[in-house]
């Protein structure tokens, strides 16, 4: 089991901030967990402590938000994310996580730079589209994979479809479900999923509802426009820290 206090402090902060995103803005910067957890541990160990707390918060969110999904754009987009994440799967072992976080973090600030620009606006709400929601949804399988940064190759499709912010975190939740529920044979087939990591994984597991309850107050909390601004904020964050991460950390 893992001893270092410092670790503590950055992975209860981590999972903290991984339950707010997740229930309060559709995991739009959970992927900043497993940055702060690897301050102190290799991101491969900090990926696989947080994919059973990951699993934990999923199942919080399908009870919290059981029925109030677009089944429209999950036909779309689970399949691509399936596809992304055995591409990851047989590419984990070969490819340098620095610069999945560099393409990520350009990614999400250009993104979340533009999402400032229009958020003040009200979104026209956009149909299903089949290809950019393969395209974006293979590439959050991928780097979900990778370090659990799923959440801005995501936003990427779903913001534009101008779903209501329940409606778009529920559809979250389901999708994420599928995702973190699917990595689970890949990574223990990787030998991520050890006893040192699991034993981690539980201490932290009481974080996981405090962090979950701040999320939904916030949720139902702001309105369409404030949301949408705190989700481009957020992207913005997290792609900075990526970038931080890949160049400097």
């Amino acid at each position: 089991m893992i001893t270092d206090p410092f670790f503590y402090l950055a992975a209860v902060a981590g999972v903290m901030f991984a339950g707010i995103s997740k229930a309060g803005f559709g995991g739009a910067a959970g992927g900043l967990a497993v940055p702060l957890m690897a301050l102190t541990i290799a991101p491969p160990q900090a990926a696989a402590i947080m994919l059973p707390i990951l699993l934990v918060m999923d199942a919080m969110g399908l009870v919290v938000f059981r029925g109030k999904f677009d089944l429209a754009n999950l036909r779309i987009i689970v399949p691509g994310a399936l596809v992304g994440i055995l591409v990851g799967a047989l590419t984990f072992r070969y490819i340098d996580a620095r610069w999945i976080r560099a393409l990520i973090g350009v990614e999400a600030v250009l993104f979340a730079l533009d999402r400032l620009r229009v958020a003040a606006r009200p979104e026209t709400p956009r149909p299903p589209a089949v290809v950019p929601g393969l395209f974006w949804s293979c590439v959050s399988g991928f780097t979900s994979f990778i370090s659990h940064a799923g959440g801005p190759p995501i936003m990427q499709y779903l913001l534009p479809r101008g779903l209501d912010r329940v409606l778009m975190v529920g559809t979250t939740v389901v999708y994420f479900s599928v995702v973190n529920f699917a990595k689970l044979g890949p990574y223990g087939w990787l030998g991520l999923l050890d006893w040192t990591n699991l034993a981690t994984s539980v201490l932290l597991l009481p974080v996981v509802p405090v962090g979950y309850r701040i999320g939904l107050r916030l949720l139902h909390g702001l309105d369409q426009r404030h949301f949408n601004l705190a989700i481009a904020w957020l992207l913005l964050a997290t792609g900075l820290k990526l970038l931080w991460d890949a160049f400097i950390g």
